[in-house]
Parts: C-alpha cells; structure tokens; sequence
C-alpha cells in the first residue's frame, strides 16, 4: 500500500496548516509518513506544493506520481495535473475551476457555514480522509492538540462537514501508532540538546533557522542560552566565546552564511576550541536558491577556513542520523578540541517523516575536560604532548591557573610568539590531532548485495531517494549495492577499497553537478566511478527519476 496526496497553491492559502494537520493525522493512524515542501522565497504569492506520501512500509522520499492534488489555485491544476496515478482525484473548490473531470466541491462555503471561511483547509482535511475511507477521530485529536483553543471548534465542525460531503474512495484502514514525526532540524536540535548543548546562537537564514527557533523554543525548559545575533561573523565568534568559558556552543546556518564564518573557524582551529556548526545547505552561489535543495558545498566546508588545522565534517543521511551524530559530533569536538562541521540541506531539513522514537540512553556525554593536578607554575593551555591534544581547563576553574588563547600563533602558555621554532612546533601539534581524527571516522553505510557488480556511492540526505530505488533494482534482478556516506573528512577509504573489487561499475549520485563525493575518492581511495548521476536543479531526487536513471545506467 502506497498513497501520495498533492496540496498546491500560492503562499498564504493556508496549506502549509493542512499538510501539518493531515501529516500528523496520517502519522496517527499508524501509517509511514514523508512529507516535501517545495516552495518559493516570498511571503505570498507564486506556486508552492506540498507532497505527503505515506505507506504501511517505511518510506524515505517522495514520488513522481500522486493519487490525490487538492488544488487550492487553477495553476495547482495546469502544473500538476499530469502526474495523477490512473484512478486519482483532483480536488477543488468551486471557485478554482468547474472541469468534469474535477472532484469540485463547495469548500469555502462550507468553511464559512462552520462559522469561519478560513476554516477551509479543515474541510479540506474531511475531505481528503474521507476519500481515503480513514476514521475522523486521529484528526479530530489533530486539530484539538495542534490549533489555538479559540478556532479549534470551528475546524472540527469544519472537518466534519467536509467529512460528510464525499464517499470514500479507497478504504483504508487504521494502523497501531507506535512512531514519532519528525523533520531534520528538529532532529538536530535535539541531538544537540541530548548532548548538553547550552549555548547556541545564529542569524535567520533559511533553511537553517528553525534550528535556532527549535532552540529557543526549549531554551526555558533545558537551560539552553538562545541568541539571534546581528550576523554570522559575530555567531561563530560568539559560540567560540562560550565554549572558552565552558559552555558546549553550537551555531549554524546556510549558504553565505557559513561563507561569513570562514575566519572565525580559522580561530577555532589556532586557539584549538571545541564548537559544533551545522551547515543547512541550499543552492548556491551567492543567493542562490534559497528555499531548495543542493549538496554543493561540501568542497568548500573542507577547506573553509585559511590556514592549516584539523576539523572534521559529517553528512546527516536521515532524521535518525541527524540525531545521533549531532550529539557524536560536540564529544569529537571536546575530544580533540576542534571544528566539527555538521552538513544537511533542505530536503532534510524541511523533509518530515516518521522515525522509531529517538533512544537517549545512546548518548553520552563525554566533556574530556582536564580534571585532576595540575603541574606547579603557570598553566601551559597548549602543552606538547604525543597526542596533540592539550589539557584544557575551564577559565577560573584553578584559582591560580591563567587560561590565555590569542589568534596569533602562540607557544605553549598561549603567548605570542613569532619564533620559527615554535610556529612548526604547534602546527606539528595541530597537525596530530588530525592523524588521530582518521581513527574515529566511520565508515559507510552499506545496502544491499553484498559483492555487487553496480556500486552506488553517495552522502548525505541522497540515502533516502538511493535506499528506495536500489530495492526495486533488487527486485528486478540486478547485482546492485551501495554505500552512504555520513562521516566524509577525514574520507574514510576502507569499505570503499573492499567493495570496489567487486564492482563492474561505480556510480555517484550527488545534488551537485561537479561530482565532488568523486573528486574525494579519486583524490583520498584513488578510486573513481564509472557513471555519474548528478541533479542541480534545486530538487531532490525522487524515487521514480532515480530508479530509471539508475536503470539506463546499470543496463
């Protein structure tokens, strides 16, 4: 069982409301869940859609074609109405079109019988279910948890007339709920939370912002300091700040944004201070495309900052991973005292779906604070040791110990220096970190055969779209796998070398259009592919345009 729903319409018709409403009442009625936005940069006006796909098997990205457009506009109805399955129904109001071949009903004015014409979206809702042959109550709970309490009568008599005015159409039946619904940002925010993060700051940039909102929004509850700062220069710098005095600090953003960081990371990486940073990725350059989707800056996330230091970047492949690699990411940062740089983008970001409820008891917290004595005289914050990693104490934590840092290079009591010596000296020690770095990276995802004579490489949020098509590839019989990346830099090379072996032919699929997961293997594994499949368009990649590019290449 397999249903896609289409809501379509100009920004400020209200359907982000119903898609939330239906997406949770879908999630209710024990159904796997996956919702796309794909909207434009403007409060209202132009063509936004909103595609739920839901299954009683998981699913993991959105598909070409869908069994139900509610079309809010008639251009909802132009742009869309090609991809209806054979059997599906385009919905409308009246006042949209008066097409035979249209499922058009009395929506607003139904809305407005109900006691508010705004309502609308919640007859909508009634509609929808009803055609799906679903028990109103999930929905019902729905509006009465989710709408403020003064409209929430008026949309359950709203949802209810609409219930009423149609037949069901496909009889489905409700599931046992036992999953959470989710969307990346949030899943990085509680990661972030799980691992003790109190301070995080940033400036609204979308797709990254509701980061910063979800952090705010808890701030109260878990004692996490918020800040929405004047820009990206000062939040890096402000994070820095913190995690100087002790506090885990976290920042991020998207696009221009992290470009702005570039020099405070180059500090992080000469005053060796642990911070977290989440890149939300979006097309680019410049501008770009702000609201979609792309994987085009994981190049320049590696190499961002001036100078030579270690740091280490990890790619978020699904809302679980977003979780748990999150809170990974502040113990590798205190650990070596370093940049962890965390890539998403907005297909994962905005992207919400069902998970398996998050399991806290997974992660630890592991500060990797100096502790114990100390030696006699003043505090050497930058000793030389075998590691590389120093002992780090927080400011006033020993009375009689002076915690000095300094973005000049410095010897190993933090005072500048510009002795030729010492400068190799600390860049050496630097430097060790990173050897130890390649030691903690994880190795790829691996799916499917496990000797494959097709091996799909990719990173990243492409996990979803890659998952779904190699299982139907399997299905018809082809000798396909793949590995996902998730930690990226240091590269890990191991799995790839394996697999390769087997392999007739290695194919990359990126959002980017210079391959750069190829450049890193043929540059890290001396290893590149065969085929390339790359989109940069904006959108991601569904299921169905995957599977057939994948199909022409593996034939």
């Amino acid at each position: 069982m397999n249903y896609s729903i289409l809501i379509g319409g100009a920004a400020g018709q209200g359907m982000d409301t119903l898609a939330q409403l239906l997406t949770k009442s879908l999630k209710r009625h024990g159904y796997f869940v996956f919702k796309h936005s794909d909207y434009m940069s403007r409060v209202r006006g132009g063509h936004n859609f909103i595609q739920i796909r839901f299954s009683d098997n998981q699913v993991y990205t959105y598909e070409d074609k869908v069994d139900i457009i509610y079309a809010l506009n008639k251009e909802t109805i132009d742009l869309h109405k090609d991809r209806l399955k054979e059997g599906g129904i385009v919905l409308a109001d009246k006042a949209v079109g008066d097409n035979e071949d249209l499922l058009i009903l009395e929506l607003e004015d139904t809305a407005k019988t109900a006691g508010n014409s705004r309502a609308v979206t919640s007859v909508g809702m009634g509609v929808i279910l009803k055609l799906l042959g679903l028990d109103p109550k999930p929905a019902l709970e729905v509006i009465e948890s989710t709408l403020k309490d003064s409209i929430v009568e008026v949309n359950k008599e709203a949802f209810g007339k609409g219930h009423e005015m149609v037949e069901s159409r496909f009889g489905l039946e409700q599931k046992e709920d036992k999953r959470i619904l989710i969307d990346g940002n949030t899943a990085v925010a509680l990661g972030a939370a799980a691992a003790g993060c109190r301070y995080y700051c940033g400036y609204p940039m979308t797709p990254s912002t509701t980061v910063l909102s979800n952090m705010e929004k808890w701030s109260g509850e878990l004692g996490i300091f918020t800040e929405q700062v004047e820009d990206e220069v000062a939040a890096l710098n402000m994070a820095l700040g913190a995690s100087y005095a002790g506090v885990r600090a976290m920042t991020g953003s998207s696009g221009g944004g992290i470009a702005l960081m570039s020099e405070a990371l180059s500090l992080a990486g000469i005053i060796e201070t642990p911070v977290v940073i989440i890149n939300v990725q979006r097309p680019g350059p410049a501008t770009g495309l702000p609201t979609r989707t792309e994987q085009a800056d994981l190049r320049f996330v590696i190499h961002s900052g001036h100078g030579e230091f270690p740091k280490m970047v990890v790619s978020l492949r699904s809302v679980e991973d977003a979780f748990y690699q999150t809170a990974r990411a502040f113990n590798l940062a205190e650990k070596y005292q370093i940049p962890v740089i965390l890539l998403s983008d907005q297909y994962l970001a905005d992207g919400e779906t069902t998970a398996e409820p998050f399991d806290f008891k997974r992660v630890d917290i592991e500060r990797n604070l100096h502790e114990g004595d100390l030696p006699e005289g003043r505090y050497k914050r930058y000793l030389l040791t075998d590691s590389g990693v120093s002992p780090r104490i927080i400011p006033g934590k020993f009375e009689d110990k002076l915690v000095l840092v300094d973005s000049d290079e410095h010897d190993e009591y933090g005072n500048i220096t510009e002795s030729s010596l010492v400068r190799k000296s600390m860049v050496d020690k630097r430097n060790k970190k990173g050897d130890l770095l390649e030691g903690e990276v994880q190795e790829p995802w691996i799916m499917g055969d496990d000797k494959p004579e097709n091996l799909i490489v990719c990173w990243g949020s492409v996990y979803g779209p890659v998952k779904e098509a190699l299982g139907l590839l399997q299905k018809d019989g082809y000798s396909i796998g793949a590995l996902v990346y998730g930690d990226i830099y240091p590269f890990p090379t191991k799995t790839l070398k394996e697999k390769s072996k087997f392999a007739k032919k290695i194919i990359d699929v990126e959002n980017n259009s210079t391959a750069q997961l190829d450049g890193l293997m043929r540059e890290f594994a001396l290893i590149k592919s065969d085929e390339k499949i790359l989109k940069y368009d904006g959108r991601a990649f569904s299921v169905d345009e995957l599977y057939n590019r994948l199909k022409e290449v593996v034939e």
